[in-house]
C-alpha cells in the first residue's frame, strides 16, 4: 500500500531563511510542497522519508534566493492491483459505495462490484446485501462508518493543467470535477465486505 519514490528537484530558499540550518529548512519545505499532493503516475505523497543528497547552493543574478538541487525520497500511497485493504464506509449512493482510509477518501466500489443480489435503499441511503443462507434470508446493511474489506481493481490519474483566468493574467488551476487520483475496488467475493459479516466464520 505504501512505497518509496525518489525525486529530484531544485529548491529555492528565501533569504529570510538563511539563518536556519539548510537541511532542516529543506526538509520542512519539501514536506510543505509535496505532502498530501498527487504526483501523476506515482501516487499520493504522504511524508518525506529522507534526503539523499544536496548539491551546493547557488544565488543567481537578480535573485537573492539560494537554489539547491536536492535528491530525496517520499512515502507514497499507491496500492498494488489486487491488494486487499480495510477501510470504512464514507457514504453510499445509487452508483455504489464510497470508502475512506482516513487520509484518503477517493475509493469507490461500483454497484456492479457489490455482493449479489444487493439493493439500494433510498430512504436510508444505504446498500443492502440480500443474503440467502439456504432459504434463510437476511438483509445485511452497509452502514456509514462500518469497517469494510475491499480488493483494489483499478486506479485512475487525471491531470489538470493550469489555465489563465479570463479577467486577469493570473494562472489558476482549471476546475475539474474529477479527482487527481482515485481507486476502484470490489467486495463481491467471499471474505470481502463488512468485517461484521464474517465474524465467527
Amino acid at each position: 500500500m505504501f512505497v518509496l519514490a525518489e525525486f529530484k528537484d531544485v529548491i529555492r530558499t528565501d533569504p529570510s531563511l538563511f539563518g536556519l540550518d539548510l537541511c532542516t529548512s529543506m526538509k520542512q519545505f519539501l514536506n510543505e510542497k509535496f505532502a498530501n499532493k498527487v504526483v501523476a503516475k506515482v501516487g499520493l505523497c504522504v511524508a518525506l522519508f529522507d534526503v539523499l543528497s544536496m548539491d551546493d547552493s547557488y544565488i543567481f543574478p537578480g535573485d537573492g534566493a539560494a537554489h539547491t538541487k536536492v535528491e530525496f525520497r517520499f512515502v507514497i500511497f499507491r496500492p498494488f492491483m489486487e491488494e486487499i485493504i480495510v477501510g470504512k464506509i464514507k457514504n453510499c449512493s445509487k452508483e455504489g459505495v464510497h470508502i475512506t482510509l482516513g487520509f484518503f477518501d477517493d475509493i469507490f466500489v461500483p454497484s456492479a462490484n457489490l455482493q449479489h443480489p444487493s439493493r439500494f435503499d433510498e430512504a436510508e441511503q444505504v446498500w443492502i446485501w440480500e443474503y440467502d443462507n439456504n432459504g434463510d434470508k437476511h438483509d445485511l446493511f452497509m452502514d456509514q462508518g462500518e469497517p469494510v474489506k475491499f480488493r483494489v481493481t483499478a486506479e485512475s490519474f487525471v491531470e489538470s493543467s493550469p489555465t489563465p483566468c479570463p479577467d486577469s493574467d493570473k494562472v489558476t488551476e482549471k476546475p475539474n470535477a474529477e479527482v487527481p487520483y482515485s481507486i476502484t475496488g470490489t467486495i463481491n467475493e467471499p471474505g470481502l465486505g463488512l468485517l461484521s459479516w464474517w465474524e465467527g466464520s
